[in-house]
């Protein structure tokens, strides 16, 4: 039986605040598990104050991990220039000092349940078209939203290696949430000049 999302993030995170390893190490390691994994651990620093440069170097990472799930790979990939990139050790034990709580909250809520849904031929490229989706919100310079989109990537991402069909359900919830937020956010900065020079 493999470990859970919150044991395995914990073991992770642990061994990185001690001995930084490339995003290629950590991929070779976890194996098919690395997709949701690495995808997981690349969102949550979104979720606090993150290094400049490092945003756009997790984003790129996470979009191309998801993109792979959307194809149907099962074997991750990234490219050299990316893949060399070590996992801060500085993040990793501010993330390992944060996320106690999370963990066990993850701990508790999740469990393989709805394995219709779960385990169904398409919900893997499903998950991993809405991971990138969400990616790509992530990246919009919008201030203060990261946490949305991280948020659902978490979900998504949890509710696959626990295959969690409630939980994808809700990811799915809050994705279709997300978009219409921030076709909203959208739709206001493009009224905004009309609005302010009438």
């Amino acid at each position: 039986m493999h470990l859970k999302f919150s044991q395995d993030l914990d073991s992770l995170l642990k061994r990185l605040a001690d001995h930084p390893l490339t995003l290629k190490e950590i991929l070779d390691e976890t194996s098919e598990r690395g997709f949701s994994l690495m995808i997981g651990v690349l969102a949550l620093p979104f979720l606090f104050p993150m290094p400049p440069g490092l945003p756009l170097i997790f984003t790129s990472a996470s979009i191309l991990l998801s993109l792979q799930m959307a194809w149907g790979k099962r074997k991750p990939w990234l490219p050299k220039k990316i893949a060399r990139i070590q996992f801060p050790k500085s993040l990793s034990r501010q993330l390992l000092s944060k996320l106690k709580g999370f963990l066990r909250i993850v701990e508790k809520i999740t469990r393989p349940r709805w394995l219709g849904i779960a385990n169904h031929s398409y919900t893997w490229q499903l998950n991993g078209c809405l991971m990138t989706w969400l990616g790509l919100l992530l990246m919009l310079p919008i201030p203060f939203t990261n946490p949305l989109p991280t948020i659902g990537i978490l979900a998504l991402s949890i509710a696959t290696l626990e295959s969690d069909g409630l939980l994808m359900c809700l990811g799915y919830l809050w994705s279709i949430g997300i978009t219409v937020l921030f076709v909203f956010i959208a739709y206001a900065l493009w009224q905004a000049p009309t609005l302010l020079f009438n």
